[in-house]
């Protein structure tokens, strides 16, 4: 006779009448998100650009690994402009018509970006640009992530002028000569003179990408220095600043009698030089490896476990992290914010999303992209090289300020 449990299962078979049961399939697999990376692998940026491509990909790893973007992987799609101005345009046109990818995390230079900035814009794609700049921009297409003059710039000379910085009172300007020193250095001279600095003491000077000769250089910084206290601004970009600081040691200028401050030289760029030659040099920045934080900390072994993994460095080389490289993780997850608040990648809606987003970024603040401009709220810093290619922390802001991409400065200089 069958037992209870056997009745009790032939009832329920016959309650069922003719539904059938079938396990759930699967869903089937979603096609991946792809995103673009355009950062130069070679060339004369390539000693900057290089490992923002390395640092985005680790990004697009972890968010992998933690399940993706609205069910679905992320896939980069690297290309190498190659310090090439108009080929960045080009690639831009490939990733956004042919690659459809669903936002692009590139360029370094101002030059760079003024190419793919039409592009990007006629084809209504999403460009992350993740170093300072100029400012004098504004677009609906771009989200920028790293500082604008009043959050580098502006405070750097603030801070040479100020007691604690050595009080300077004549500036020698030198950048390499294309729109991001050129513009900055109009915002500075017009900051100067309404701080009362005048003209005979402040002097321009430009040089090529890739300029190797700076002695006559240097020599004009020694004599531009006997009549005052002098500091020197610094927007070379590139592998040019290894000449330039290489030349500062060869004539025994020490930084404790001109003071040199850099807007592009960070611990990622004083792996090519010798840190003893830079002992003392300055840079002001959002973002330093040497914060002391848990964010940081963490955010460092990461990167090292990566570079590791994945043997992107020489095993003896110094693994060091950077601004740009905090400025493009940070770009990477807002925008991972931004699709999910948006529920879809469609470029409208992810702009739409991306107002107000927040992050609580390794510098050890919450960085906010504003509403309006597409600027990110920043903290600024100023460091000073040490033997180790570190930086001392020597002075900071309270919190992050919003940008000012249009400088009030360079609009008064206009008039």
């Amino acid at each position: 006779m069958p037992n209870a449990k056997v009745i009790f299962l032939w009832c329920a078979l016959l309650l069922c009448g003719s539904r059938t049961w079938s396990a759930p399939t699967p869903a089937p697999d979603l096609p991946p998100i792809k995103i673009g990376i355009l950062h130069s692998l070679s060339g004369t940026m390539a000693i900057s650009e290089t490992v923002l491509a390395d640092i985005a990909t680790m990004a697009i790893d972890e968010i992998n690994a933690a399940g993706g973007v609205l069910g679905r992987k992320i896939e980069p799609v690297i290309v190498d402009p190659a310090s090439n101005w108009p080929l960045y345009a080009k690639k831009m046109k490939e990733l956004l018509v042919q690659n459809k990818v669903a936002a692009v995390f590139g360029c370094w230079t101002s030059v760079s970006r003024k190419h793919v900035l039409p592009v990007v814009e006629e084809l209504n794609g999403l460009l992350f640009y993740p170093v300072q700049y100029e400012g004098q921009e504004q677009s609906n297409n771009i989200f920028y992530t790293g500082a604008a003059p009043n959050q580098q710039a502006i405070p750097a000379v603030e801070y040479l002028m100020s007691a604690q910085g050595g009080q300077a009172r004549r500036f020698y300007l030198l950048g390499t000569d294309y729109v991001y020193p050129r513009t900055t250095n109009k915002i500075l001279r017009s900051f100067l003179l309404s701080r009362g600095i005048p003209e005979q003491d402040i002097e321009e000077v430009y040089t090529p990408f890739g300029h190797g000769d700076f002695g006559a250089i240097v020599r004009q910084i020694k004599d531009f220095s006997k009549k005052g206290r002098v500091a020197v601004i610094s927007t070379i970009n590139g592998d040019a600043n290894v000449p330039f600081y290489k030349e500062l040691a060869e004539q025994d200028v020490k930084a404790s009698d001109i003071p040199v401050i850099a807007f592009s030289v960070g611990e990622e760029e004083l792996r090519g030089i010798d840190p003893r030659l830079l002992e003392g040099r300055l840079s002001a920045w959002n973002y330093f490896m040497s914060i002391k934080g848990e964010r940081n900390e963490a955010f460092i072994r990461k990167w090292k476990a990566y570079v590791q993994a994945r043997h992107l460095q020489p095993l003896n080389a110094r693994v060091v992290t950077t601004d740009p490289m905090e400025a493009t993780y940070v770009g990477v997850y807002m925008w991972k914010q931004a699709v999910e608040k948006a529920g879809t990648t469609d470029v409208n809606a992810v702009r739409a999303a991306m107002a107000g987003q927040e992050f609580q970024a390794p510098s050890g603040f919450t960085l906010k992209m504003d509403a309006v401009n597409h600027h990110l709220h920043k903290p600024v810093f100023i460091g000073s090289v040490r033997r180790d290619g570190q930086f001392d922390i020597l002075w900071r802001t309270q919190g992050p300020i919003p940008a000012q991409p249009f400088s009030p400065y360079l609009a008064k200089s206009r008039k």
